[in-house]
């Protein structure tokens, strides 16, 4: 199998985790990057399951949080809060400040071409570590970490985060990904002159990715390039399909 070398000194990983696994299997399974199944023949377990677990652990937690901590602020500033609190920079960040690229298991290909500081591989990481700590300890467990982890960039929430340029973070988003650049088409717009609402539509490669509705065409893109962030962690490149 022409891997790169075996996850390194886990006992010093879990230091810096502020967590010690039960079942030490789930901690590599997490830190195996996709790439390590192209290049064996037979299923090759990776990280993606875990992956998809930790993404929606991590929004119930933090969607828990702001729900608890802003008792008097509606959905859509809630939402553009946790957008902000879960975007593919801060997920890399969080990965990065754990020092998981240099644990990651891949392919010597995929090591090659930068991919332990590659900013989507780091993001990914990090969500699987969070399905990885949720399986081995439970959620009160996955929740600690999570908060513990986040209290560094968001401190104890005190005040909502904020998400002023939805446009440009999904942008940086998409282009980890692909180089081209996310298309807002007005899908509809309705009422008088002087209060008319418009509705938009965010495309990317194609697909659309989400829609938003606001006073002005401007409002309704930002509002599109949020829907969008809410799922744009989910997509994959096609490479990353197989």
């Amino acid at each position: 199998m022409s891997q790169s070398c075996a996850v390194p000194n886990l006992d010093a990983l879990q230091e810096r985790l502020g967590y010690r696994f039960q079942d030490v299997d789930l901690l590599k399974l997490a830190l195996t990057h996709p790439s390590v199944a192209h290049e064996v023949a037979g299923p090759q377990p990776h990280n993606q399951r875990l992956e998809f677990l930790g993404d929606s652990v991590l929004s119930l937690v933090l969607t828990h949080e702001l729900y608890e901590k802003f008792l008097n602020v509606s959905e859509g500033p809630l939402t553009k809060a946790r957008a902000q609190m879960v975007n593919r920079r801060t997920l890399a960040d969080q990965a990065h400040r754990l020092g998981l690229g240099e644990h990651l298991i891949m392919s010597r290909g995929e090591e090659s071409s930068g991919g332990r500081q590659r900013r989507s591989s780091l993001a990914d990481t990090f969500e699987a570590l969070l399905g990885a700590i949720f399986l081995d300890g439970g959620f009160e467990a996955a929740r600690e970490f999570i908060l513990r982890r986040f209290r560094d960039d968001f401190g104890e929430l005190t005040s909502i985060p904020s998400l002023d340029n939805p446009k440009g973070e999904l942008q940086e988003a998409l282009q980890e990904k692909s180089a081209e650049a996310p298309k807002y088409e007005q899908t509809w717009a309705s009422g008088p002159d002087h209060d008319r609402i418009f509705e938009c539509a965010v495309f990317h490669a194609g697909i659309e990715l989400g829609r938003g509705k606001g006073k002005s065409k401007k409002a309704a893109e930002s509002e599109a390039a949020l829907a969008a962030l809410k799922r744009v962690g989910k997509l994959r490149g096609p490479e990353e399909k197989k």
